[in-house]
């Protein structure tokens, strides 16, 4: 039987249940996703390792990597403290802080923007548009603390989508507050947040520009206070984005994330359908020149060029709040909230994310798995690696990262570690020349001569031959990977040891 709208009559005191259903299918497909994927055995490739690593470890950096006398104190302060306290409470090892890493942030960022929602399906929607226009959902899933730091943005543009009109309550003063210290504490690229300052200014939003930047000022105080080097903290910070970006002479030498991107054109795409979907559904959107997203995602766009993490980090989480916003919208207008196709949709966008952002597409979650890695308990390696005290030489980061993940009690220290910047000046130098000379054998000399017995020398190269450095004698270690040591002997050094 038939209501005279043409509803099922049996069905309606069923209709109530249809948004908590939608609700706890949006949560149910962002909490098993980053499972899904991490049952795929999959393995962030960089800072997810060494943070993972460092709290086994339990030292400082200063005793793990060979460091310039800039670095003196945690950079992410706050991210390492949880992982070492999780370590000491649970004693997970490297292996099981690097899935809650992965498992905890992709959660929190998506959870940051389904939350604030009405219609939880349009982050669903969102979250599939960008897996395949992008690589964000492989970024959410790095398992880094600069996730805490989206989180923290994309709360602050939705709050202030709630508010619109008004001036920030207590309440939202006190989230925003809440939402830079937990950015400032885990992640420690304070200086960040003038971009979201700016952009509320540029939107006209002059009340929560101000709002926002007092917000930010706090927050900054607080989350570096936790650490317990208020001061140090804030200005190493500043010197080692410095460092970081102003010391290559080219920029293909610098870390990849730090290099320019080439222009995004999908997400101007994007841009575009947005544009065309107001006009075709006359939907009652924020105008784009009035919305602090909108201006984020542009300057992002634009410091791109510069530094492709602008972008990464700040440009996209912005254009998904767009996104996401425009596609509640929509939905608003069209279907009803307790309708049941409303529901149907729902179930179709949820298999279709999920299936979307978990499809191993070009190896993307499962690349890891041929990846050999050095290991000292690894009988063909004996004597192979460093020795105690030693100093493990290379010019290749993924080689810091996997070997420190897999040794991380190992009782050497690192001569590259996850920025050449922070080295010390004459090595940095050397490292410099190395890629400079794309890897060129005679460029390594300079360490070679630096080296002494305990140390060794790891470069990544096919098998057909040990690099072309005839001081050392050479050991085909894993798959791809020469390791070199000073003759042991005075015969003459080995060369293709396998």
């Amino acid at each position: 039987m038939t209501d005279d709208k043409g509803h099922l009559s049996f069905l309606e005191p069923l209709r109530r249940y249809v948004p908590l259903v939608t609700w706890t299918i949006a949560v149910l497909v962002v909490l098993l996703i980053p499972l899904k994927i991490i049952s795929l055995d999959y393995l962030p490739g960089d800072d997810a390792l060494r943070h993972a690593a460092k709290a086994v470890n339990g030292k400082p950096w200063s005793e793990i990597l060979i460091l310039n006398p800039v670095y003196k104190m945690d950079h992410e302060f706050g991210w390492n403290w949880l992982l070492t306290e999780i370590h000491v409470w649970e004693n997970w090892d490297a292996e099981k802080l690097v899935i809650f890493s992965v498992v905890a942030l992709f959660i929190l960022v998506n959870m940051a923007g389904l939350l604030w929602l009405k219609r939880p399906e349009a982050w669903l929607v969102t979250l599939l548009a960008t897996i395949i226009l992008s690589v964000m959902p492989q970024r959410f899933m790095l398992g880094r603390p600069y996730l805490v730091t989206v989180g923290a943005l994309i709360t602050v543009l939705f709050l202030w989508r709630t508010r619109r009109g008004a001036a920030p309550q207590k309440t939202a003063l006190l989230a925003m507050i809440t939402a830079v210290t937990m950015s400032v504490f885990f992640h420690g690229a304070w200086y960040l947040w003038v971009l979201p300052v700016a952009a509320f200014f540029l939107a006209g939003e002059f009340r929560w520009c101000v709002a926002l930047g007092l917000c930010c000022v706090a927050g900054v105080v607080i989350g570096s206070a936790l650490t317990g080097h208020p001061v140090e903290y804030l200005i190493q910070a500043l010197q080692l984005a410095f460092l970081a970006v102003g010391t290559h002479l080219t920029q293909r030498t610098m870390a990849v994330e730090l290099q320019p991107f080439g222009g995004d054109y999908l997400a101007l795409s994007a841009v575009g359908a947005l544009l065309v979907l107001r006009s075709l559904v006359k939907l009652k959107s924020i105008p784009l020149t009035r919305d602090p997203a909108f201006w984020l995602a542009g300057m992002c766009w634009v410091l791109g060029f510069k530094v492709g993490r602008f972008w990464d980090d700040w440009g996209w989480p912005a254009l998904m709040v767009l996104i996401a916003s425009d596609l509640q919208s929509l939905l608003e207008t069209r279907l009803e909230l307790d309708s049941f196709k409303r529901l149907g949709l729902v179930c179709a966008v949820a298999l279709a994310t999920y299936l979307g952002v978990t499809c191993d597409s070009g190896s993307r979650w499962t690349s890891s798995l041929t990846q050999q890695y050095l290991t000292a308990d690894n009988p063909d390696l004996d004597g192979w690696m460093p020795d105690e005290g030693g100093i493990f030489y290379s010019a290749d980061m993924s080689l810091f990262y996997q070997t420190f993940y897999k040794n991380p009690t190992g009782d050497w220290r690192y001569m590259l570690g996850f920025e050449p910047t922070w080295m010390p000046k004459e090595d940095f130098e050397i490292y410099h020349k190395i890629l400079w000379n794309f890897n060129d054998s005679k460029a390594y000399e300079p360490w070679v001569d630096e080296m002494k017995p305990a140390d060794r020398l790891a470069i990544r190269g096919g098998g057909g031959g040990a690099p072309d450095i005839s001081k050392l004698e050479w050991k085909y270690g894993v798959s791809g990977i020469w390791i070199g040591r000073l003759p042991r002997t005075n015969s003459v050094p080995l060369r293709t040891t396998k």
